[in-house]
């Protein structure tokens, strides 16, 4: 960590400028700044000159590693490419000095503070409550949590890419940040209690849509529907809840093996999905099941292959 850190007069770190050049802290910057314990120092209002060093790297970085503008499908590997360009100049040597960029940088780590223990958990928290449609609005968005906490006084957590909500001292959803204005963000997850006693509402209800499930689930949900009508909508949505407990892979195994046995209903896939978590063979008595169809088996007899043989010669 530095000894000192180079501001600008940013809203975010600064309150007011007060007219003897001093600075009244936000909050949140005393606390970061209470955290790592470094020296402030901020430039004076409309002097860029106070910073040159700091635009002259910029510029030095953006001239060599994003001109033509590279394409990446998130921050992360963005970060990761850059990383890489970096420690790739370590053995270069810059106009006005005669040591290499990664001896230079040895001295300059061997300057820095300690870092604490833990690091700074940078966060906005906001106080809020969620409405009757179990969600939470955050900076212009509305993200959803567990239809139990309706209602309820909720905490806002707000990091550049994450939203954590909380009741108390439980952590009740976690969605990744939306960047768009007045976009709503659901977790499929949250709304499956309430759907199992609304099963009319399955096949519109806007927090399903677009939940990239495997095929696997459609075909039992279409199969349930088909053979037990409104109930095979509910019993759907109780395999669905079993996503609460179980991983996916376990559910999604089960409901595979369900519908190559034929065993298409809740309670099959519940004891399919227990006996992948506990690694044993499964035993399904279908005199348990009175919805699932029948296979019949008949014993064979001779005399059915008797059509089988020609007729008289004429």
């Amino acid at each position: 960590m530095p000894l000192s850190i180079l501001y600008d007069n940013t809203t975010l770190a600064v309150a007011k400028i007060c007219g003897d050049g001093k600075r009244n802290r936000t909050r949140t910057f005393a606390e970061l700044q209470s955290h790592y314990l470094f020296d402030d120092r901020f430039g004076r209002p409309g002097k860029g000159n106070d910073k040159g060093n700091v635009e002259g790297v910029i510029g030095c970085g953006r001239r060599n590693f994003l001109v033509p503008a590279p394409r990446f499908g998130s921050f992360d590997d963005l970060n990761a490419w850059l990383e890489k360009q970096c420690l790739k100049r370590q053995d270069d040597i810059v106009r006005g000095h005669s040591e290499p960029i990664g001896e230079r940088l040895m001295r300059d780590l061997d300057a820095l503070m300690v870092l604490p223990p833990t690091p700074y958990d940078a966060w906005e928290k906001v106080s809020t409550r969620a409405t009757s449609i179990s969600m939470v609005r955050y900076r212009n968005n509305d993200y959803s949590v567990p239809v139990a906490y309706a209602h309820h006084e909720v905490q806002v957590r707000g990091y550049v890419h994450e939203v954590v909500i909380g009741c108390g001292a439980e952590v009740i959803a976690r969605h990744r940040r939306s960047c768009e204005k007045a976009d709503m963000v659901f977790d499929p997850m949250h709304f499956l209690p309430l759907l199992e006693q609304k099963v009319g509402a399955l096949d519109q209800a806007a927090p399903l849509q677009g939940w990239d499930l495997p095929d696997a689930f459609a075909t039992l949900h279409r199969l349930l529907e088909a053979r037990m009508g409104k109930k095979g909508k509910r019993e759907y949505v109780q395999v669905l809840r079993l996503l609460e407990t179980f991983e996916m892979d376990h559910v999604h195994g089960a409901v595979r093996e369900a519908l190559v046995l034929g065993a298409i209903g809740y309670d099959a896939v519940k004891h399919l999905v227990l006996c992948r978590v506990e690694r044993r063979p499964p035993r399904l008595d279908l005199d348990i099941y009175p919805c699932l169809p029948r296979a019949r088996v008949e014993t064979t007899k001779p005399a059915s292959y008797m059509s089988l043989m020609p007729g008289p010669v004429a």
